[in-house]
């Protein structure tokens, strides 16, 4: 038995198909083959800032003990073939690896991939340098999120979702689920499950609206508690069939790279710790824009208001001490680059002073000033005071030093939920061994 690892990426359309329910396909067609599964298939999802993504930019790889790699080979690359929506835009990329390493090249290559751009001839360039096969349709920008998924071992924190697939021919019919169920379950597996509904909004997350075959999709810490969904949530909807995929969703993945202002590219994501310059405004739509400063560099920092975070910014004030995690929107002729926060963490509060007219030291009123350097006479009891000045007083702020997330429905795919803080994973034992 040869390990060999498959990936592949942009095998769907904004009109329909799923990448995942190839790998689904894919997966229990080798099953049937002779094929063993040596990890959980991976759902790896890469950069959300890149423009040309099609919803969450997300690839499949697996890890596979096969008894004859070339037969495999050429199944799955034939099958990506047909399987994608390459008439209706879609790029695949297929890649092949026989070995029971994965290079130091490939997890450079997906540790780039998770917050910056990658060109289609950057990831040729790194294919062959690790010895990997692949093939590529269209424009061929599938290469990039293929080897980005081959690269990523998950052998830090990671996440589980249960993906439940329609038939074909339900596919662009409305998705019936049942809300009370899903706020049940939501409960009874808290802090275990996450992202199944936005309570403060009144909304199911675990489903999708388009006409891709995904019926729900559950996340959670493990296989187990996300499999119990299934039992749990009864869809009346006869499925075509389900899988459990390991993922770096809901793992800020995409934040792990400290952002220098300075030097800051488009479509970039990152983390930034730096001090509020200017005092927040407030746009109209409720978003909220304020300048950052680090090391000299400044730029504008927008956040907006579905994540409602912007209440939050707009209580900073100059000097505050912050860390954000953003993505980096492209500048244009009338607008600079801005970061746009996913979360905002506050280091240290800046003391702010309220400056007060003197107390009257008859009466104990507060008194008013007679000019420039005239002192101050008091209205009740007339007294005057030349030589009194104005008291500085430590203004209590509105906020507190602490992390602020987005509400869950305005969280991407691999923002990390308030909850999984402290329920990160140090590791995760599997054959699969590093190069």
């Amino acid at each position: 038995m040869q390990v060999l690892h498959v990936a592949f990426d942009d095998t769907d359309s904004r009109a329909g198909r799923c990448t995942t329910h190839l790998g689904f396909k894919v997966a229990e067609h080798l099953k049937k083959m002779g094929v063993e599964l040596v990890d959980y298939p991976l759902l790896i999802r890469l950069n959300p800032n890149i423009p040309w993504k099609t919803r969450g930019n997300g690839a499949v790889c697996l890890r596979l003990k096969v008894p004859d790699a070339g037969r495999v080979i050429d199944y799955v690359r034939q099958a990506v073939e047909e399987g994608s929506a390459i008439g209706s835009g879609a790029n695949p990329g297929v890649a092949f690896l026989e070995s029971d390493r994965i290079p130091g090249r490939l997890q450079e290559f997906s540790s780039i991939a998770m917050c910056d751009v990658m060109s289609r001839q950057m990831a040729e360039k790194a294919a062959k340098a690790a010895g990997v096969q692949y093939f590529t349709f269209g424009n061929g920008q599938g290469l990039v999120g293929s080897l980005g998924a081959m690269g990523c071992l998950l052998d830090g924190d990671h996440t589980f979702e249960l993906i439940a697939y329609r038939k074909l021919e339900n596919c662009g019919l409305p998705r019936i689920v049942d809300e009370q169920q899903i706020i049940k379950f939501s409960v009874d597996t808290f802090p275990n499950t996450f992202n199944n509904y936005d309570p403060s909004h009144k909304r199911v997350l675990i489903a999708p609206h388009g006409p891709d075959p995904v019926f729900f999709g559950v996340r959670g810490e493990s296989a187990e508690v996300v499999a119990s969904a299934l039992p749990r949530l009864k869809p009346e909807e006869e499925l075509d069939g389900w899988t459990i995929f390991r993922s770096n969703q809901g793992t800020n993945m995409h934040l792990q790279n400290e952002i220098r202002v300075a030097e800051v590219k488009a479509y970039t994501a990152g983390y930034v710790r730096c001090k509020v310059k200017s005092k927040p405004v407030a746009m109209e739509g409720g978003h909220v824009i304020f300048t950052i400063e680090q090391a000299g560099a400044e730029m504008p920092a927008a956040v907006y208001e579905p994540t409602n975070l912007a209440n939050v910014a707009s209580k900073l004030e100059p000097g505050d001490s912050i860390e954000i995690g953003c993505g980096v929107r492209k500048g244009t002729s009338k607008h600079p680059k801005i970061l746009n926060v996913e979360y905002l963490s506050v280091l240290e509060l800046a003391p702010i002073y309220n400056m007060l007219n003197p107390l009257c030291k008859v009466c104990g009123k507060r008194m008013k000033s007679e000019g420039k350097n005239k002192g101050y006479q008091c209205d009740r009891c007339k007294n005057r005071d030349p030589n009194a000045a104005k008291i500085m007083t430590l203004q209590e702020r509105a906020i507190k030093a602490g992390l602020y997330v987005p509400t869950p429905k305005a969280h991407r795919h691999l923002t990390k939920p308030i909850q999984r803080y402290g329920l990160e994973k140090p590791g995760f034992v599997k054959s699969i061994a590093r190069g």
